[in-house]
């Protein structure tokens, strides 16, 4: 049976780590502050924004709360935004996403200041992760880049499959992986022969939104597996992108769904928030 890449633990040591550097920047009379805004009542986004606001209390990040309602117009989301970017308090602002269809994602989020952006979405963030220049990285990726160091997987020189190409997952996480001198493809719903390319894979990382979409079939014997999915089955049990029980007999290590990726990306959304502070 594969090793679980534990993400729960390891985001709780990151926290710890971060929360005695809260600690003792607080005693030289720095606090590190996050603004975050929250259009609508979306139950999944209250839910995040609340795991936001528990985990910067305890690590010691002031947490600046807008719940704005359903019916806020986008120019009131920007004259806010721009408030904040103006703030020389606010360290960090998120927008929580998804938005009302009646304010464009785009618009908001390059108001962001990148030096503020600690979700790493800014156009100039993305383009700091392009030419190696430092920047804000999204929260995901660069959770599963720690999850892989601190599990002691060795990236330099392996094969790394990426099944998705978003722009908040698939595209970052194919740089960061090149940074950290893998040699990547990624694959998408458009790729010939998917399972030729996921097979050849010494750590494949899935990103694809259907549940329990890659089966042992997919998978190289030994692989290391990264499922960023999470859905509902039809028990209303969590599950991932990954069928979980085919893949891990045939996997040296695979990330569990909940308790893999997930908790990371929070853990990681704290430390940009701490790096902002020294922007």
């Amino acid at each position: 049976m594969a090793k679980l890449i534990d993400g729960k633990r390891i985001s709780a040591e990151i926290k710890e780590e971060l929360r005695t550097k809260a600690s003792l920047w607080k005693q030289e009379g720095r606090e590190v502050t996050l603004a975050v805004i929250l259009v609508g009542a979306d139950p999944a986004s209250c839910v995040y924004v609340n795991n936001k606001k528990k985990a910067c209390e305890f690590i010691g990040i002031r947490s600046l709360s807008y719940e704005l309602p359903e019916e806020t117009t986008q120019t009131e989301v920007l004259n806010l935004i721009e408030e904040l970017n103006n703030r020389s308090d606010v360290d960090g602002i998120l927008v929580q996403l998804p938005l009302p269809k009646s304010i464009s994602e785009e618009a908001v989020l390059t108001a962001i200041t990148p030096q503020k952006d600690v979700d790493g979405f800014h156009p100039m963030n993305v383009g700091a992760l392009c030419t190696g220049k430092r920047g804000f990285v999204s929260c995901t990726p660069a959770g599963i880049v720690e999850l892989l160091k601190r599990s002691e997987v060795e990236i330099t020189g392996k094969e790394c499959v990426i099944v998705g190409r978003s722009n908040i997952v698939g595209k970052p996480m194919a740089l960061l992986m090149l940074r950290e001198n893998a040699t990547v493809t990624i694959a998408h719903s458009k790729s010939v022969n998917l399972k030729e390319i996921t097979k050849r894979a010494d750590i494949l990382i899935v990103a694809v939104g259907k549940p329990k979409f890659i089966t042992e079939e997919y998978v190289k014997p030994g692989a290391v597996v990264i499922d960023v999915g999470i859905h509902r089955n039809q028990d209303n049990k969590l599950c991932g992108d990954v069928d979980f029980e085919s893949v891990a007999p045939v996997c040296d290590a695979i990330t569990p769904v909940p308790g893999g990726v997930g908790p990371m990306t929070i853990a990681m959304l704290m430390k940009n928030c701490m790096e902002a502070k020294e922007m």
